[in-house]
Parts: structure tokens; C-alpha cells; sequence
């Protein structure tokens, strides 16, 4: 908190009202092997002046960048309106909505939020919310795996996104689920469905996937329901504005949707905090983690708003409970809601065809570089996957020099694809911000060609 109002002497005061002889002794029943003891990198106290200088010192270390980087975090412009709305105090401090009578402003909000996610999706339900689509994928899978009964195994495509499938797994691995993964084709970038891939719980399937490149989603959808499992969306909300929804997939449509919320009003703010979402269709909804707010009258016919069907499970059920999300992404969820209702269906609708159009521009630009090119010929949004016949780290280094992130390297994570990079372009950059990311490309990649050999000495 920027300001702290308790003197030594308030302090004193409160600890000989409740008994205690110090601060200490209030947490006195933990054991002393858990304490750190002093923290010794952290430096003495400064005033409150020098602090705010050094803070703002160190802010402008950072710089500013042209940034060309997504994977699951998207630099959106943002209304200024929306934070100045959420960081109101009704919504900065509200708790989880469990007494409704002292609650309405907070469920309406969610309820709201609730229905923009079901239109968007084109499903039946939705929760409010989840940690970040990471946490959302691995509760899809246990979903998936409690309402099937008999397999404990899901597929999920290599094209989805690298640490995603690393905290699914975290997540499902000691409770005996597997997370098989299945292969992408070289040239399209898409999943490859096995011929036999025995049986299994759920499927996901990543539209864009994380090449930025259109999964076949009607084809995979009515073969995970063909295979008596059950279809896993992991979508970018954005995309949703001029994708087909969800629900629409296939003959059925997906059963479960699911992703990061980020790109709906929350800033990057160096990883967080951010919100996950999840919709289902009306069957699954018991099965459903996290907290739904439904619409009812009161007994004057007046509309009021409840939680439903929850009843504290995560308190009492333990092990067998489907919820563990509390208060924390609230307010994520309220910037989100906030974030829909300013743009409207239309203003999505362009933040997403703007933020494609420009990904096109950049990347047939880029393409027409000698030694860079496309690594798959499918269609793809918002993002891109380009070949470099250079070291991906050393020319984005370069590029960092001149103030733009370039990219973000994938080769660790796909060395089948070599030196790679992963692009991206939202509403945010100009035809200016194109121009010179591709002068300082072409510029980079040309000296490289044209510098000598380093010479080692033995």
C-alpha cells in the first residue's frame, strides 16, 4: 500500500489491546525452521521521495520497444476508460460475491461478463474465471476426464502452446491422467490425428494454434466426438470476433472452450496478473471449477443476482472438488467485461481484422528478404512462424539494438524447424512500425551475410 498510518506507538497500543508482547508473537505457532529470518538483499528504508525516485530510475531502464512479440500475451491498446472504471473501490476491493444481499453491483457485473463469453464462444455457460488459460487447459483436461469416467488420457497437439502443456501436465500428472501429445505436419503447421489413438477423455485443439496457423477445427471436432471424447477449444478471444465460435465446430460443436483473457483489457504488465475463462455446454456444467452467477427474482419480482450452484465446495469436499478459484481474478475479469462492452461486437470485430491485416503485410514483407521465409504454407491469424537462415537469437539481439523486439525465438521448443521465430502484429503498431522493423531486418540479415568468418586461435 503507497501509505501505511500506524506509528510505533499505534502499534504498541493494538498489541496491549489483544495480549500480544510483539508483532512476532502473533505468529508465534510457526515454526521457527519455516522463518527466512532477516532478509539481507533487501536494502534499508529510504523516504518516501528518494523511493519514488529510484523506482522511476529503474522504470526507465526498461526503454521502450516496438514490440513484435505474442504467444499468449498481446499488446492491445486500452481505453483509458476501462481502468479508471475498475479501480473505482466498489470494484478494487470487492470479495467474492458470496452474500448477494451486500453484492448485487459485483454479480451483475460477472453476469455480464458471463453472457459476453457465451456469445463469444457460442456455447451455453461460463465461469468467472480461472488463473490464466495455462491453469484453464489442465482444468479442461480433469473436465474432460471427470465427465468421460473411463479413459484418463487427452490428447493434446504439439501445436499448442510449449509452457501450456508443460503446466497441464504439472497440474494432472500425480492424479493419473496422461496428456498424450500428438504430432504437427512440417508443411502446414497443422495436428496430425493418429489413425488409432485408442481411447482417450478429450481433445484439444488450439484455434489459431501456436504458429498462429487455422486448425481444421470441424474435422477434429467430429473426431473427438466420433473417438466418444470430448472437444477442448483453446481459443484467443480476439479471434472470436471474426472466427467461427466453438460452439459452431463441427456437426456438434466443441463441448468445452477455454483460454487466456489477457487480450480482453488486461496490459502485459511483465506477466500478470492475468484470467483465464471457460464455457461448456449445458451438460457439462456440473463438472464445470470455478464461480457461475445466475439471474432470478426476489419475491417482489424484483431481478436479483446469486451465485449458483456452489456451496462451498472447495471448503468441504476437498479432493473431490471441482472449484479452486476464489476472489483473486476478479478484477481481471472485471477490466475483461469492461474491455467488451466499450468496443461492442464491431469494435472487436476490427481490433481483430486490423491485427490480422497487419500480420499479412508484415510477414509477405519479411517473406521477400533473401534467407527469410514463411516455415508453413497454411492460412494463419495474428501471428506467424518465420524461417531465418541465420541464428534466430543473434539477429533478434540485433534488432533489440534498434529498439524492436523482433520476434520471439521457437527453436528450443521446435528444433525440427530450425532457426525460427514467432511474430506478431496487433492494432497497436503503424505502417511506420512496419517499415522499420523490415529495414533493420533487411539491413541486419545483410551484414550478416557480408561480415567475415570469425577467425579462432588455437
Amino acid at each position: 500500500m503507497p501509505f501505511i498510518p500506524h506509528t510505533p506507538e499505534d502499534v504498541s497500543t493494538m498489541l496491549g489491546a489483544i495480549g500480544a508482547a510483539s508483532i512476532e508473537a502473533l505468529f508465534d505457532e510457526i515454526p521457527p525452521a519455516l522463518k527466512t529470518g532477516k532478509l539481507r538483499d533487501v536494502p534499508d528504508g529510504l523516504p518516501e521521495m528518494a523511493v519514488a525516485r529510484l523506482m522511476q530510475e529503474r522504470a526507465s531502464q526498461d526503454g521502450f520497444w516496438s514490440n513484435f512479440i505474442g504467444a499468449g500475451v498481446y499488446e492491445h491498446h486500452i481505453p483509458a476508460a476501462i481502468w479508471q472504471i475498475v479501480t473505482r473501490g466498489e470494484f478494487y476491493s470487492a470479495y467474492t460475491p458470496y452474500q448477494a444481499e451486500a453484492s448485487q453491483g459485483t454479480l451483475q457485473l460477472i453476469y455480464e461478463y458471463q453472457t459476453m463469453m457465451t456469445r463469444l464462444t457460442g456455447l451455453d455457460v461460463s465461469n468467472a474465471s480461472l488463473y490464466d488459460g495455462a491453469s484453464a487447459l489442465a482444468e479442461a483436461a480433469l473436465m474432460a476426464v471427470r465427465s468421460h469416467k473411463t479413459s484418463r488420457r487427452v490428447l493434446v497437439p504439439k501445436t499448442v502452446h510449449p509452457i501450456y502443456r508443460r503446466v497441464a501436465h504439472t497440474t494432472v500428472k500425480n492424479q493419473g491422467i496422461e496428456l498424450v501429445e500428438l504430432e504437427f505436419d512440417s508443411t502446414t503447421g497443422k495436428t496430425v490425428l493418429p489413425a488409432d489413438p485408442g481411447s482417450f477423455a478429450g481433445l484439444a485443439i488450439p484455434q489459431p494454434n501456436f504458429f498462429g496457423v487455422l486448425e481444421d477445427v470441424h474435422a477434429m471436432t467430429d473426431w473427438a466426438h466420433a473417438n466418444n471424447a470430448l472437444a477442448i477449444a483453446l481459443v484467443n478471444p480476439t479471434t472470436l470476433a471474426v472466427l467461427e465460435a466453438p460452439g459452431q465446430w463441427g456437426t456438434k460443436g466443441a463441448d468445452i472452450a477455454v483460454g487466456e483473457g489477457q487480450p480482453l483489457g488486461a496490459p502485459m504488465a511483465s506477466g500478470g496478473p492475468y484470467f483465464g475463462f471457460m464455457c461448456c455446454r449445458q451438460e457439462f456444467v456440473r463438472q464445470m471449477p470455478g464461480r457461475i452467477v445466475g439471474r432470478t427474482v426476489d419475491l417482489d419480482g424484483k431481478p436479483g443476482f446469486t451465485l449458483t450452484l456452489q456451496a462451498r465446495e472447495q471448503h468441504i469436499r476437498r479432493s473431490k472438488a471441482t472449484s479452486n478459484i476464489c476472489t483473486n481474478q476478479g478484477l481481471v475479469v472485471t477490466a475483461a467485461t469492461q474491455y467488451m462492452a466499450l468496443l461492442g461486437p464491431q469494435g472487436l470485430a476490427k481490433v481483430a481484422s486490423v491485427s490480422h491485416a497487419g500480420t499479412i503485410a508484415l510477414a509477405d514483407r519479411l517473406a521477400a528478404i533473401p534467407n527469410v521465409a514463411r516455415a508453413f504454407a497454411s492460412p494463419f491469424f495474428h501471428e506467424v512462424v518465420l524461417k531465418l537462415n541465420d541464428s534466430a537469437k543473434d539477429v533478434l539481439r540485433a534488432l533489440r539494438a534498434q529498439g524492436i523486439l523482433g520476434g520471439l525465438d521457437i527453436s528450443g521448443w521446435y528444433p525440427e524447424l530450425g532457426q525460427a521465430i514467432l511474430v506478431c502484429v496487433t492494432e497497436t503498431k503503424t505502417a511506420a512500425d512496419l517499415d522499420h522493423y523490415v529495414q533493420q531486418m533487411e539491413r541486419i540479415l545483410s551484414k550478416r551475410r557480408e561480415a567475415p568468418p570469425c577467425a579462432y586461435k588455437s
